[in-house]
């Protein structure tokens, strides 16, 4: 969507996000659905990471994580986050604003039984966010979840799952030589669609 009209923008930005999405996914770069999930602590100190794009429709877009890692415990005081999307070879990035809820149970099943084995393991093994002596001790974790499991499907710990950050806001913003970028924000209304609106760089 090269040709995207930043004048007269769609009703909704789904189409172009998934199509820009789509175009991240073709770059022969590592982890192209990488994002920066920024969250807010319970006493206001704000927090970015990078997480993966697993999922994303109209809901919003999802990720996986440890339920009782430092972002979580964030998103569930707050119950917002926002999302940003970067990518230097389009010169493109997609900011999304919004509130977080756990996806469907059948749905963090569904990921995780598709996970690699150790990655499985590894989501057993890992108190996320939390002070770790060493790295001996760690694997010590993995290999005993290797022999709890052994000979069997390793199924999803009740602690890990997915998160759906809401479009509630979502920016689009195409880079320009001499930072003459071009940008528009659309807010989610309350009938379900969206009101949007042109930005100066």
């Amino acid at each position: 969507m090269s040709d995207f009209d930043f004048d007269a923008p769609p009703a909704s930005p789904l189409a172009w996000m998934e199509a820009w999405f789509a175009e991240g996914d073709a770059l022969d770069v590592p982890n192209p659905n990488a994002m920066y999930l920024a969250t807010v602590d319970v006493d206001g100190t704000p927090s970015v990471r990078t997480v993966l794009r697993r999922g994303f429709d109209e809901r919003g877009v999802v990720f996986y994580t440890n339920y009782e890692s430092r972002k979580s415990l964030a998103m569930t005081a707050s119950g917002r986050a926002s999302v940003l999307f970067h990518w230097d070879q389009t010169d493109r990035q997609i900011r999304i604003e919004g509130r977080v809820s756990q996806v469907e149970s059948e749905v963090s099943d569904a990921y995780f039984a598709a996970r690699h084995p150790e990655s499985q393991l590894g989501a057993w093994a890992s108190q996320q966010s939390q002070s770790l002596p060493n790295r001996a001790e760690f694997e010590e974790e993995v290999e005993a979840m290797r022999a709890k499991f052994a000979g069997g499907a390793v199924p999803r710990p009740p602690f890990w799952g997915g998160y759906r950050v809401s479009l509630d806001a979502v920016e689009i913003w195409q880079g320009h030589p001499h930072r003459l970028h071009d940008r528009v924000r659309w807010t989610a209304s309350g009938s379900g669609g969206f009101t949007s609106t042109r930005l100066y760089p």
